[in-house]
């Protein structure tokens, strides 16, 4: 297949296997990886000849077993290396590239006319586009396969963004214009500590009730910090925050966040284009934490959006892995990330998911808790109204599946699903279920294997993947947050709410064992299923419906509704 764009800018992913000598090659394209177009792409055209794509190379990696038995090592509560958490330089150990592959790639750039000195210039001639527009309008310009020489094959991984569908987007789709509305039929609060209108609107004051922690007051401020990624244009409000502080913190009024830019990000400041998200992610993830120093990284990109008419030259919608880069790349990184963004996991190739999820897994490594929002639509495609879901597997066959989010799926991030009322029950909305790219990793056999064995014979027979990673992880009120947004307050919710707060309490935990001298809690999953039960209050009422059916229902331990709520004790 041939690719007819003008400028290819290339980066090289730092991990690769070493290659076969050196010997006279073929260079007849093969093809490498093939896709069908998700449901509802229709193919427009040939994508015009003037457009450009910066494409990212990525080589297999050299020994990541042998790194991801480090990670589980330094996370298991019951491991003597717990806690012993690697350095920048450490991790690149296992995933630096042999110089030998990346002389094989280079010598496969010459020949092509493209020099490393002139990268982003010359074309490759490997691929075809073409542009696509979704039902909804969003246009990209896409391959659904590609092509390489067959001596290249065991060595370079992927190349992206090509054969990647995803349009992206934020969880936090969900609005409460009616801000008397109950979060459930009058039920007495469970704990006279939870002030009475927690019941209808979640504040700052109460999160803090609800999850045991007021009166800390974090002491490791120079040590420990917490970071949200803002994606797809989304803009963070400084008064906003401000507003929001006003209202609900006083004492942070005069406090801000350090706005960090990813690839010529922006956080455009005015109130028209403040985004609910950004505000949401924000007000509450910063707000718990207080005063733990806050990151907020703008990520250029608008996923989706691509117009190919546009003076913009550059299709900008694969925003994880460029901030993967830049992160891995800083020597400081804030211990406790919150991410509230996502797509159907069957929209993001397998190879693509395969090695973004190995990425996270370098950042656990280094003592970083990755928090991932479980998605707003049940066992659902994303679509929020369970009658428009369609639910259908994108490999031509049409067939009915449930359809989990990526990154959340990834089993080297914290999944975090929602709950509402008080006491709380599952989420209706909440994102849950079961990966069909990632299989079920250790640290959840127990858990995820009783829950099955539980499971009524014939369940949901062949809509889901039983051998597959369950999500989500923990749970966290997803209903009614009060937050400022464009100048006034709104009422919001989604498992992007749950997210930032289960940041914010993580960051919190982080202080407390910073200022004790111990290290920070890293990547968390195994200490949550090995130490959940002492730790968490169990949720054990309602459900998450999607595809016409009614999801998983809560019941005692794991599950797919949510999994164990942050206690209150």
């Amino acid at each position: 297949m041939h690719f007819s764009l003008l400028s290819l800018f290339l980066f090289f992913a730092l991990a690769a296997a070493v290659p076969a000598a050196l010997a006279p090659r073929d260079h007849t394209p093969q093809v490498k990886e093939s896709v069908a177009a998700p449901n509802g792409w229709t193919r427009l055209g040939r994508a015009p000849s003037d457009r450009s794509i910066r494409l990212r190379i990525a080589l297999f990696q050299q020994d990541f077993a042998g790194l991801e038995t480090q990670l589980y090592e330094i996370s298991d509560p019951e491991h003597r290396r717990y806690g012993a958490h690697m350095s920048k330089e450490d991790v690149e150990k296992y995933v630096a590239p042999h110089p030998a592959s990346l002389a094989l790639v280079d010598e496969w750039l010459v020949a092509h006319g493209v020099h490393e000195s002139s990268l982003g210039r010359s074309p490759a001639k490997d691929w075809e586009y073409y542009s696509w527009q979704h039902t909804d309008g969003d246009i990209l310009v896409r391959a659904t396969s590609y092509s390489l020489p067959q001596y290249l094959h065991d060595t370079i991984e992927l190349i992206q963004p090509t054969t990647i569908f995803a349009r992206g987007k934020g969880m936090a789709p969900i609005l409460y214009p009616e801000d008397n509305e109950p979060l459930t039929p009058a039920t007495p609060l469970a704990n006279s500590h939870i002030d009475a209108s927690c019941a209808t609107r979640i504040t700052l004051s109460c999160i803090m009730r609800l999850y045991n922690a007021v009166g800390y007051k974090p002491r490791a401020t120079k040590k420990n910090a917490i970071g949200i990624t803002g994606f797809l244009e989304q803009y963070a409000n400084q008064r906003d925050l401000t507003s929001f502080y006003r209202q609900q913190l006083p004492a942070a009024v005069h406090s801000t966040f350090n706005t960090v830019s990813v690839y010529g990000g922006k956080n455009n400041q005015s109130l028209w284009v403040a985004g609910e998200e950004a505000n949401l992610d924000t007000q509450f993830g910063f707000g718990v934490a207080y005063p733990t120093p806050g990151t907020f990284w703008s990520t250029p990109g608008s996923p989706g959006s691509f117009d190919p008419d546009a003076h913009t030259v550059v299709d900008t919608n694969e925003p994880y892995l460029d901030w993967l880069d830049y992160i891995l790349d800083s020597k400081h990184i804030p211990q406790t990330i919150s991410t509230s963004y996502g797509d159907d996991e069957q929209t993001v190739p397998f190879t693509y998911a395969s090695r973004v999820c190995k990425r996270f897994a370098e950042l656990g490594c280094r003592g970083v808790s990755l928090l991932f929002a479980s998605g707003d639509a049940g066992v659902g495609d994303g679509d929020p109204d369970p009658v428009t879901q369609q639910c259908f597997t994108n490999d031509g066959k049409n067939t009915k599946r449930f359809i989990p989010q990526f990154p959340s799926s990834c089993p080297y991030v914290t999944s975090v699903g929602g709950t509402m009322s008080i006491p709380e029950v599952s989420a209706n909305f909440s994102g849950g279920g079961f990966s069909n790219y990632f299989s079920r990793p250790a640290y959840q056999n127990k858990a995820v294997g009783q829950y099955l064995r539980k499971l009524p014979h014939g369940t949901y027979e062949g809509l889901f993947n039983r051998a597959g990673r369950g999500l989500p992880d923990v749970s966290a009120q997803a209903r009614k947050f009060q937050i400022f947004w464009r100048g006034g307050p709104i009422s919001i919710g989604g498992t992007s709410a749950a997210t930032p707060v289960v940041a914010g309490i993580v960051a919190l935990l982080n202080d407390a064992r910073l200022a004790a001298g111990r290290p920070p809690l890293g990547f968390l999953n195994p200490l949550i299923y090995k130490r959940g039960a002492h730790a968490f209050n169990d949720v054990v009422a309602g459900n998450n419906p999607g595809c016409g059916t009614p999801g998983f229902n809560a019941t005692k331990d794991w599950d797919p509704g949510k999994r164990i709520l942050y206690a209150n004790r």
